[in-house]
């Protein structure tokens, strides 16, 4: 499984972006997709993730609210929506996904990971 993701870039405090993330290869074995996070000087953290079918979203505390993780089926994408951004939204954020929707609840987890792409967020 290969994860392209991309739509990182630079935006102001309050402002949204949109993260795609296409999956190509074997995805019939894929039952989960997701986001991550990491910092500078952090670790990576689980932001939100979703059933390979679209539905039973979990998010993170810091980001229930303001962003929104969406799977569009006929594309083999996942969308990540994130509005009202602060500051410390500012990380490499990376797609993850997992032939197990439990594998993209947290790092160790993890089957298969994109390469991240940066979103700063300036004050």
């Amino acid at each position: 499984v290969q994860l392209q993701a991309y739509g990182g870039g630079l935006v102001q405090a309050g402002g949204s972006l949109r993260l795609s993330c296409a999956a190509s290869g074997r995805t019939f074995s894929l039952r989960g997709m997701g986001w991550f996070r990491r910092a500078s000087g952090k670790v990576r953290e689980f932001v939100a993730a979703i059933t390979w079918g679209g539905s039973l979203p979990d998010y993170a505390d810091s980001v229930k609210g303001r962003f929104t993780i969406s799977r569009d089926n006929d594309k083999n994408t996942v969308y990540l929506q994130m509005s009202s951004l602060k500051p410390e939204d500012t990380a490499v954020y990376y797609c993850a996904a997992g032939r197990q929707y439990r594998a993209v609840l947290t790092t160790t987890g993890v089957d298969y990971w994109g390469q991240g792409t940066l979103v700063t967020v300036s004050s």
